[in-house]
């Protein structure tokens, strides 16, 4: 078996290969344009389910990608990071998984069966090909799709933004003394997690600082959890990374490295594409047709001003050429 890994960490889009016999074709997949897909947004109420659907104005059945927002949580984020999947021509699943009604209040002991229900949703509608489904989530989000996409073989593209190659420790009231949870469950038991670092009180004077704390703390004691790491081996399908280098929440290019390497080591046997920009920080997984987020400037949370609006500018092509090319062709 064969596994292709790109490294890309310039904007002029120059590769260094891991080892990998080839280069893959997002690694240098120019920018393009087109007219806006028309679509229509009905709300998805199902079966527990609480998102938006993006239904492209066609007769025709369309790939679907389901998209997972991060510890943000509720329905707003999700929304507008599908719109412009959306209008690339995609039927998009913009599912919300904590902080509404009827789901839980934050991403503690979350179902991973919830997604997969998403995913059922997904294949039963009759304006969606069941054969070309994919999936994108960002950073909490990313973890929770490749949790789901290393046990769903209905998932046939992964693309995940600033991704953790484990599974984490749920909640964002941790403190020492408390017990802590994992982040998700499965067949009703928690999934295994690496819990935070709270060797040190946090800092709330230093709030991001004392964030990227908990998780980096984390991963220095992963050897004695190891039933944490993601088991991305089993993803079926190419799989999209996207990092920048100078994320402030958590090390999120170091763990895409990570995944990266464990793919080689297994013999993954399809193509993997890691984006990872020296500049950026926790918002380089975000389209650029987003904007600057409500909660502050992009540098907030890691990078330069240029570097994150050269970053997100420069993956959006390219993430979109991975999908079109995993689902479309």
């Amino acid at each position: 078996m064969r596994v292709c890994l790109v490294a890309i960490a310039t904007l002029a889009g120059a590769c260094v290969p891991l080892s990998a016999p080839e280069r893959v074709s997002e690694a240098s997949c120019a920018a393009h344009s087109r007219e806006a897909v028309p679509f229509e947004m009905t709300e998805v109420s199902q079966n527990g389910l609480v998102g938006a659907f993006f239904k492209p104005v066609s007769k025709t059945r369309s790939p679907a990608i389901l998209v997972l927002g991060g510890s943000e949580g509720g329905k707003d984020g999700v929304r507008a990071l599908a719109k412009p999947f959306a209008e690339q021509g995609y039927a998009v699943l913009a599912l919300s998984w904590f902080g509404v009604s009827g789901l839980p209040a934050s991403y503690v002991e979350v179902p991973l069966e919830y997604f997969e229900k998403g995913i059922d949703w997904l294949a039963q509608n009759p304006s969606v090909d069941a054969d070309r489904i994919g999936v994108y989530g960002l950073s909490k989000g990313a973890e929770a799709a490749l949790l789901v996409a290393s046990r769903s073989p209905r998932l046939h593209a992964v693309a995940a933004g600033m991704p953790a190659n484990v599974a984490f420790q749920g909640g964002a009231n941790a403190r020492a003394g408390v017990e802590a949870q994992s982040s998700w469950t499965e067949g009703g038991k928690p999934v295994a997690f690496v819990p935070y670092d709270l060797s040190q009180p946090f800092d709330f004077r230093n709030y991001i600082g004392s964030i990227f704390r908990l998780y980096d703390g984390g991963l220095k004691v992963i050897d004695t959890h190891q039933d944490a790491v993601i088991p991305v081996e089993r993803i079926n399908g190419p799989l999209m990374l996207i990092s920048g280098q100078a994320d402030a929440m958590w090390p999120s290019s170091r763990m895409a490295g990570d995944i990266t390497e464990r793919l080689n080591a297994k013999s993954f046997n399809f193509r993997v594409t890691h984006l990872s920009y020296p500049d950026a920080g926790h918002t380089v997984g975000m389209p650029p047709a987003l904007g600057v987020s409500a909660k502050g400037p992009d540098e907030a949370v890691g990078g330069t001003v240029e570097g994150n609006r050269n970053a997100r500018a420069d993956m959006w092509p390219k993430l979109v050429c991975f999908f079109d090319k995993s689902l479309k062709h």
